[in-house]
């Protein structure tokens, strides 16, 4: 290559080389431009709304998911450790969660507390420590909250079962009670705390500063031969308590500092057919899942979770949804499920909506009116659903 030709072929290059850092400082101050400063934002979500369902994840998912029935929509997540129960503030400000953690996961020391969430942002408001030994596990009853908002009921087990209660207003730990042979919680107004005991009675704790003055009903079931589903349904606005046993027996509590039950009915008899029994081999519809039972208080129908089966078969998912009216003592729908469901709860809306999930972790939406499937949400986590309260 002659000399000519070199200088030829630089100066080109050294052409090219300046138009292309020309461009290049052109297009970066274009995007300069076009770019804008970077703000720091917290998003918000409504408070608890009349048609959204909150999912336990169980196993499968890292806290409570938040889901809007209407929609299908996923609104957030309250952080929630595995087996830990949640109540939602009767005022909506607050979401409550009972729960055990430890310092290494899982070992070292061990901490039991109610957590305080805010219920718009999410984020952590306060803990307040428990003694004792907390049992938590998707047991809806063994963490309740007072109609007025203001008292919290976590059950305990260190070493007899007892009940803690927790001041929310003051954010602090007030006293525990000790409560032999009984769990599954409800509330009591004016009094304190009515529970389930193993003897069949329901014990009422009057609560006196830090000591509660503890009374019985007579026994009205058979909790060795005919258990009763611990997640039960308390009604605010009535003060019942709905009751349902592994047979299919329906009690009705009126709640009160001498509560009452009235004498039970069979579901099974509800729908024209032979009563549930507990012989072996006797095969029959009998109610069944973690969460087996809904009830809408407004109307006083009570939606079970069914499954052929025999009886000490009340693990079982139910294949069918039997709607009952408790004042008429009858089934008046039977629902059909695609899929074996798990948990159950409803809306407590003038419209109300059916909220279940079974062993796939699948939230499924159905429209009580027609029976029509609105949403089946994937991953929605497969633990109990809660919902909150409309008056």
């Amino acid at each position: 290559m002659s000399n000519a030709t070199r200088r030829i072929f630089a100066a080109a290059f050294s052409a090219l080389l300046l138009g292309s850092a020309a461009i290049a400082h052109a297009d970066l101050a274009d995007t300069k431009a076009a770019l804008e400063p970077e703000e720091s934002d917290v998003l918000t979500i409504d408070p608890p709304k009349p048609t959204w369902f909150y999912v336990d994840g169980g196993w499968d998912m890292p806290g409570t998911s938040i889901f809007d029935g209407e929609s299908g929509k996923m609104k957030g997540m309250v952080e929630t450790r595995r087996l830990a129960d949640m109540a939602i503030d009767p005022a909506g400000q607050y979401y409550y969660v009972a729960e055990t953690i430890w310092s290494k996961v899982d070992r070292g020391t061990r901490q039991d507390m109610v957590t305080v969430y805010d219920s718009k942002t999410l984020n952590l408001v306060t803990e307040i420590p428990l003694p004792g030994r907390i049992l938590i596990g998707s047991r809806k009853n063994n963490f309740i909250v007072s109609d007025d908002g203001k008292t919290a009921y976590v059950y305990d087990f260190s070493p007899t079962s007892g009940v803690n209660i927790v001041d929310l207003a003051k954010k602090k730990f007030t006293a525990a009670i000790e409560l032999p042979g009984c769990a599954s919680l409800m509330p009591n107004p004016g009094v304190g705390f009515s529970a389930l005991c193993s003897d069949g009675s329901i014990a009422t704790v009057a609560v006196k500063g830090a000591k509660g003055d503890i009374t019985h009903t007579a026994p009205f079931f058979d909790a060795t031969n005919d258990p009763i589903f611990d997640n039960f349904a308390y009604d605010r606005k009535k003060k019942t308590t709905t009751f349902l046993t592994y047979t299919g027996q329906i009690y009705v509590a009126q709640i009160s500092a001498s509560p009452t039950v009235a004498a039970p009915f069979s579901i099974q008899t509800a729908a024209g057919i032979r009563v549930g029994e507990t012989k072996p081999l006797e095969v029959n519809w009998y109610p069944g899942g973690r969460q087996p039972m809904a009830l809408h208080r407004a109307t006083g129908m009570l939606f079970v979770l069914m499954h052929k089966g025999e009886y000490w078969s009340h693990k079982e998912s139910g294949n069918e949804v039997w709607q009952v009216d408790v004042a008429a003592q009858k089934v008046v729908k039977r629902f059909t499920l695609k899929d074996p469901m798990n948990n159950i709860e409803v809306s407590q809306t003038a419209k109300p909506l059916l909220y279940m999930n079974g062993e796939k972790g699948e939230a499924l939406v159905l429209d009580v009116a027609t029976g029509e499937e609105k949403h089946k949400i994937e991953k929605a986590g497969g633990g109990v659903i809660t919902v909150p309260e409309v008056y």
